[in-house]
């Protein structure tokens, strides 16, 4: 009997062996799991080394500086406008009537104005020029015609000038017409008006025809 204790059985050989292949199986997982979690924890500790020694080196920013709140200007309401939705009524007030202006007095006529008359021959105009007073010459070629006349006359009655206006057609008969009558025309003059309102003019005409 310890004969046979001494000599191991073969199912003996195969449990050691499968016991040793188990510890070889768990020792290569132990292993196995201990490096990767030695690489992890050796990663880790990396990271959180390295994270941590770039976050101690890092100097934290200067605090921003305080900004002064500075109070908002009062703002002023803004005004109220009324508006109305109906214009106002206008109030009128009739007028007065005009008043009635009378017509102006009719302005007296002026007094009329004193006329003189005009002047008068005294005695007989034709005896002034006649046959006798005949020029010569225009007798001698037996001349005739009309010679009309206009004389102006002073306040004493006598001729102050004499033209003619209405010629015979012979110089000789005209001029000798004139000078008749400035020499012996006389008039009569009206100075009921006053002083400076005699005289005037006086037109007539002499006709020379030799006699037969």
């Amino acid at each position: 009997m310890a004969y046979a204790d001494q000599k191991p059985s073969g199912n003996r050989i195969v449990a050691l062996v499968i016991v040793a292949l188990l510890h070889v199986l768990l020792g290569y997982g132990l292993v196995t799991g201990l490096a990767f979690e030695a690489v992890k924890q050796v990663a880790k500790r990396v990271t959180t080394i390295d994270i941590e020694e770039e976050k101690k080196e890092e100097t934290p920013p200067p605090p921003p500086p305080e900004q002064k709140q500075v109070a908002p200007p009062p703002v002023a309401p803004p005004p109220t406008i009324n508006v109305a939705t109906e214009p106002p009524p206008i109030m009128t007030t009739p007028l007065p009537p005009p008043p009635v202006l009378a017509p102006p007095a009719p302005v007296a006529p002026p007094p009329p104005a004193c006329k003189p008359k005009a002047p008068q021959p005294r005695g007989n105009p034709g005896d002034w020029a006649n046959s006798n007073d005949y020029p010569s010459r225009a007798l001698r070629e037996d001349r005739e015609g009309v010679t009309r006349f206009s004389v102006t006359v002073g306040e004493d009655g006598k001729v102050q000038s004499c033209s003619v206006t209405g010629s015979s057609g012979h110089g000789d008969l005209d001029s000798t017409t004139c000078q008749l009558i400035q020499r012996r025309g006389r008039f009569k003059v009206d100075t009921s008006c006053g002083a400076g309102s005699g005289g005037g003019s006086w037109s007539s005409a002499v006709r020379w025809q030799i006699p037969k």
